[in-house]
């Protein structure tokens, strides 16, 4: 499998991911959203959007380790906050990309502040596609 990462020069610059990520062969893995929750299906990190995002990367950190994947073999993320704050939105994206996660958010990313998420309480939310290895 090969990942080819592209910033057109006549497109704006972006704050660390790529425009387009191109997989040149391989499998594709379709994450679920990841939400902030422990193991016993709890929200953590009540109204702390850091925390959340902590146990959101530790969660996309497992799943992708079991579909046999590393942060830099995603090709596709998506990352949802509860909140119109563009130093939220910052925030958030900054603590996943300082996160042993980081390298899944050069590729292709977005980053979309929303109204709500599926549990009550929850913040921040991480959809994830990764390329596997052959």
């Amino acid at each position: 499998m090969r990942l080819v990462k592209i910033n057109p020069p006549d497109v704006h610059r972006t704050p660390g991911y790529h425009h387009v990520t191109i997989v040149e062969a391989g499998r594709l893995a379709f994450l679920a959203g990841q939400c902030p929750l422990d193991l016993d299906g709890n929200v953590v990190g009540a109204g702390d959007y850091l925390a959340q995002a902590d146990q959101v990367a530790a969660n996309a950190l497992t799943v992708l380790n079991a579909a046999g994947a590393q942060p830099a073999d995603v090709v596709r993320s998506v990352i949802y906050v509860v909140s119109d704050d563009d130093q939220v939105l910052g925030a958030v994206w900054q603590r996943l990309n300082d996160s042993a996660l980081g390298p899944a958010f050069e590729a292709a990313s977005t980053l979309l502040g929303v109204a709500s998420l599926g549990f009550p309480g929850q913040l921040v939310e991480l959809d994830l596609t990764a390329a596997l290895p052959d």
